[in-house]
């Protein structure tokens, strides 16, 4: 018998309630800011003129809101995330801090369209299968920047394992994939942006484990060039 609840019963997402309490968490301000949200907003904030509009991809429950709205970055904020579960808490919890509930929306990155001034994505294309089609989409959303933080080394590595943290009884596999540096960067100057690669300042180069498999923190800083730039 055909459904369509597929995504929903493969998404890791969906299946720890561990995660789901750690968002609500920080979306109620009562869990330590993550450095690499700091790191963004340091990246982010000499590209920012005010008015501009920020769309946080893979935006989890919201939480980059806080680390924007902390050092008065003058954006306005929007944020998705294939995981209803967890945009649902953001909607709860973050409209005490002054962000609309409408800002944030569940929605696979697929299903994106529209343009933003900046694009953020943080710590989600290295879970992903690939990251051509996603990236693209993200790229032609941006007028001006994206940053990224992802696993990012000068050799790549794919793999697909189970996850191991999450609710008892559920055994879900997950991509965990460290992309090739050089071969990122060539792709976004491909669709009209200058780069930078820029190391993580938390992890320093140094490979972290996250569900027991190495990942290469660094972060990419797109610019999209103006005509007459070189």
């Amino acid at each position: 018998m055909i459904n369509s609840n597929g995504w929903r019963q493969y998404n890791i997402w969906e299946h720890s309630a561990t995660v789901r309490e750690l968002y609500a968490r920080r979306c109620r301000m009562q869990a330590e800011e993550m450095t690499c949200h700091q790191q963004a907003v340091t990246l982010l904030e000499p590209r920012v003129s005010p008015g501009d509009t920020l769309l946080d991809v893979g935006c989890g429950s919201g939480y980059f809101f806080h680390s924007l709205r902390k050092r008065t970055v003058p954006v306005d904020y929007w944020g998705i995330d294939a995981t209803a579960a967890l945009i649902e808490i953001g909607q709860q919890h973050l409209p005490t801090f002054g962000l609309p509930a409408h800002h944030l929306h569940p929605m696979r990155i697929e299903d994106l369209g529209g343009k933003f001034d900046h694009v953020v994505c943080i710590n989600v294309l290295s879970n992903l299968d690939n990251y051509h089609r996603p990236l693209e989409r993200l790229l032609n959303t941006a007028r001006k920047t994206v940053i990224l933080r992802e696993s990012l080394a000068t050799m790549g590595d794919y793999a697909y394992v189970r996850d191991r943290f999450l609710d008892d009884g559920v055994e879900l596999k997950v991509h965990v994939n460290t992309y090739p540096v050089q071969e990122v960067c060539d792709f976004i100057r491909a669709y009209g942006f200058q780069v930078e690669s820029i190391p993580d300042q938390r992890t320093g180069d140094v490979p972290e484990m996250v569900i027991g498999y190495p990942h290469h923190w660094r972060f990419l800083v797109a610019v999209r060039q103006q005509e007459g730039d070189n």
